[in-house]
C-alpha cells in the first residue's frame, strides 16, 4: 500500500510562521510528527508587506519541519487572516426539479450556487468559504443532508468569507516561491476551531478568539457551523509595545518579560516579586516589582475583551453563544486572560489549547501552535471526504467546490 502524503499545516503569522507536520491512517487519526517556526518579519497586521522576507520565513520553517518529521514537504493547507477579511450570510431558494420530488445532490448543488449568487463579491475579492449553515424543506428548518427527501422547495442558509483578491495572490505568491503548493486556503478561526472546540460546543454555541501578533479573529458558531467572522487589528504586540513605552525597554526585552512574567491580573501577581527591566540606553538592568509589569498588561487585555463585546453585540449572535468564550493563539499564553476574559464579557471563558496525540504533540500543545494543528485537522477530514481542497488559481469547478462543502456540512464541520 502506497505511503500516505504528510498533512501540512502552515499559518504566516505576524510575529512567527509555524509549519505543521502529520500523517493520518486509515481511520482517520491524526498524529502529529513534525513542527518548524521561525520569525515571520515581512507580515502586518496578517497581511504580506515584503514578500521576500515572508518567503525566506516560510522556508525555514518548512525546513526545520522537514528535519523534524523525516519528510519532504511539497504542498500546504494554508491559514489565512486579516482586515480585509470579510463575512456575510446568505440565503438561497431553489424548486426541486424532479417530477417525484425528491432531492438530488443536483439540487443541493443548485441551491448552494443560488446562495454563492446572492452574494457575489465585488470584482476585487475573492470566495474563500462558502459554508452551508442549514438546509430548509418546505418550510422544515434544521436539516443536515436533504439528500434523498422529499419537498418541492429547498433553501439553504450559508456562511460566505471573502478576502482582497490582491492581498490573497501576495500569500500565494510567497507560498509558490517557496517551491509550495497551496492545497487550500482556510479562514483562521475556522482552523483554530478545528483544534480546540468540542462539537457540543459548535452545536450548543460558542465564540472562538485567536488572538495573534497583529490580529484578533473572531469567530462564532452556532448549530454546528460557522456564523460570523470578524478580523480586528489588534494583537499581542499591542501589549509587547505597550510594555516597551512603559518601561522604557527595548521590543526584544518587552516581549521576553511578556512571554516570562507577563500575566494579565495583577492580583496574581505576588506581593514582593521582583523582576529585571534593562532600560533603553542603559547596561545594567533594574529592579521593579512584577506586578507593575501586570498593570501596564491588564489595561491592553481589557481593552481587547471590550473590542470582543461589542463585537458580539454587532453580530446579533450574541445571545446565542450559552458555551461562551474560548480564547487561543499566542497571546492567549498570558496568565489570566481567560479570567479577565470571564469577567469583562460577563460569561464563561477558557484558553484553548489543542489536543492530539503524535510522537511530538507536546511540542504544538499551546494555544500559539492552534491554527496549525487546526489546518493539519481540516486537511485530514478533507481527504477523508475523498475531494482533496484546492487553492484560489482556478483549479476545480464550482460545483466541485460546492459538492465538498456540502460533505464537509453534513458531517458535522
Amino acid at each position: 500500500m502506497a505511503k500516505r502524503e504528510p498533512l501540512v499545516g502552515l499559518d504566516i503569522g505576524t510575529t512567527k510562521v509555524c509549519v505543521v507536520v502529520a500523517e493520518h491512517n486509515a481511520d482517520g487519526e491524526v498524529h502529529i510528527t513534525g513542527m518548524g517556526t521561525s520569525p515571520s518579519a515581512g507580515v502586518r497586521k496578517g497581511v504580506v508587506v515584503d514578500l521576500d522576507a515572508t518567503t525566506r520565513a516560510i522556508e525555514e520553517a518548512v525546513d526545520k519541519a522537514e528535519r523534524m518529521a523525516g519528510v519532504r514537504i511539497a504542498g500546504a493547507i494554508v491559514g489565512v487572516s486579516g482586515g480585509h477579511l470579510a463575512s456575510q450570510n446568505s440565503r438561497g431558494v431553489v424548486a426541486v426539479s424532479r417530477a417525484d420530488h425528491e432531492i438530488g445532490e443536483h439540487d443541493v448543488l443548485r441551491v448552494v450556487d443560488a446562495a454563492r449568487m446572492a452574494a457575489v463579491p465585488a470584482s476585487d475579492r475573492e470566495i474563500i468559504h462558502l459554508l452551508p449553515r442549514d438546509f430548509i424543506v418546505d418550510g422544515q428548518d434544521g436539516v443536515k443532508n436533504p439528500v434523498g427527501m422529499y419537498g418541492t422547495r429547498l433553501e439553504v442558509e450559508a456562511h460566505i468569507v471573502t478576502g482582497a483578491s490582491t492581498l490573497l495572490a501576495n500569500l500565494l505568491k510567497c507560498v509558490q516561491r517557496a517551491s509550495l503548493e497551496s492545497e487550500t486556503l482556510v479562514l483562521e478561526s475556522l482552523a483554530s476551531g478545528e483544534a480546540v472546540l468540542s462539537p457540543a460546543e459548535r452545536e450548543l454555541g460558542v465564540a472562538i478568539v485567536d488572538i495573534g501578533g497583529g490580529t484578533m479573529s473572531l469567530g462564532i458558531f452556532t448549530g454546528g457551523g460557522l456564523c460570523y467572522t470578524q478580523v480586528l487589528p489588534y494583537g499581542g504586540n499591542h501589549v509587547t509595545n505597550d510594555i516597551a513605552v512603559g518601561l522604557r525597554t527595548s521590543l526584544g526585552d518587552a516581549e521576553r518579560l511578556k512571554l516570562r512574567h507577563g500575566c494579565a491580573v495583577p492580583a496574581m501577581a505576588t506581593e514582593g516579586e521582583m523582576i529585571e527591566v534593562v532600560h533603553v540606553g542603559s547596561r545594567e538592568p533594574r529592579v521593579m516589582p512584577r506586578r507593575v509589569l501586570s498593570e501596564i498588561i491588564q489595561p491592553r487585555i481589557a481593552e481587547m475583551a471590550g473590542l470582543v463585546k461589542a463585537q458580539l453585540q454587532r453580530s446579533g449572535f450574541g445571545y446565542r453563544i450559552p458555551a461562551g468564550i474560548v480564547a487561543t493563539g499566542g497571546a492567549a499564553g498570558l496568565r489570566g486572560l481567560g479570567d479577565l476574559f470571564a469577567e469583562r464579557l460577563g460569561m464563561a471563558a477558557r484558553v484553548g489549547m489543542p489536543e492530539i496525540p503524535g510522537s511530538v504533540a507536546d511540542t504544538v500543545s499551546g494555544p500559539a501552535y492552534a491554527t496549525g494543528v487546526g489546518l493539519v485537522l481540516h486537511g485530514a477530514r478533507q481527504r477523508r471526504m475523498g475531494h482533496a481542497a484546492r487553492s484560489l488559481n482556478g483549479n476545480g469547478t464550482v460545483y466541485g467546490r460546492v459538492r465538498q462543502w456540502l460533505r464537509e456540512f453534513t458531517l458535522g464541520a
